[in-house]
């Protein structure tokens, strides 16, 4: 069994939770343009969730439900991960995103992650507080990703982590295989491969040495 863990905002999916809460907030450019800081790593990731979170103060429970409900896995994602856990992988998703959006968009493609690490934004009042909470706001993906395999058996020698942006830099380093998804300019120096599409990545995973001598 490999441990394989994968971002979710740029690389299973190709929606951006912020972006859709954003834009039934009213604050689109302004959430575009932190989100895009922090990917280039010109900003922290609990600096930029931080900061978008406080926009979004006010946005009532129908809005936020609609934004998670739009929320979908790029095509072949889904198909993905049942290969994967088929093969009796393990497989996470691990996220700066919310984990209500994560869920909205497997349930669709009828998939399940084995685990989801994820953040929250609190309501109260039937609306968006601006705050927001979770593991990985302060906490770091590389942290997560040993925790987990610590968790469930799997030697750090067998983890594959996949992701696109400056917050997945972390796990990217300490995974024993980095695949960068489409990667930001700060991530392809890191990255053991690099893939442009799903079909690529699933060509990647399944041919992968950890993989194939299980």
């Amino acid at each position: 069994m490999s441990l394989i863990a994968f971002d979710f905002d740029g690389t299973l999916s190709d929606s951006e939770m912020t972006v859709l809460l954003a834009e039934r907030a009213g604050v689109a450019d302004e959430v575009a343009e932190i989100t895009e800081r922090a990917m280039n790593d010109e900003l922290s990731y609990a600096e930029s969730l931080y900061q978008r979170a406080e926009l979004l103060a006010g946005l009532d429970e129908d809005a936020v439900a609609a934004a998670f409900d739009a929320v979908t896995l790029r095509p072949g994602a889904g198909d993905l991960i049942e290969r994967l856990q088929a093969e009796g992988h393990h497989v996470a998703v691990l996220t700066g995103g919310f984990e209500r959006g994560v869920e909205a968009a497997l349930a669709k493609e009828g998939v399940t992650a084995d685990t989801i690490v994820a953040n929250r934004l609190p309501m109260a009042g039937g609306a968006l507080t601006g705050g927001a909470e979770g593991p990985l706001i302060e906490g770091t993906k590389d942290d997560a990703l040993e925790a987990l395999a610590d968790d469930v058996g799997v030697p750090m020698a067998e983890t594959i982590a996949v992701g696109d942006g400056a917050n997945d830099l972390p796990m990217l380093e300490v995974a024993n295989l980095a695949v960068g998804f489409e990667p930001k300019d700060a991530v392809r120096p890191v990255c053991d491969t690099v893939v442009e599409s799903m079909f690529r990545l699933e060509t990647v995973l399944t041919g992968y040495d950890v993989l194939s001598e299980e």
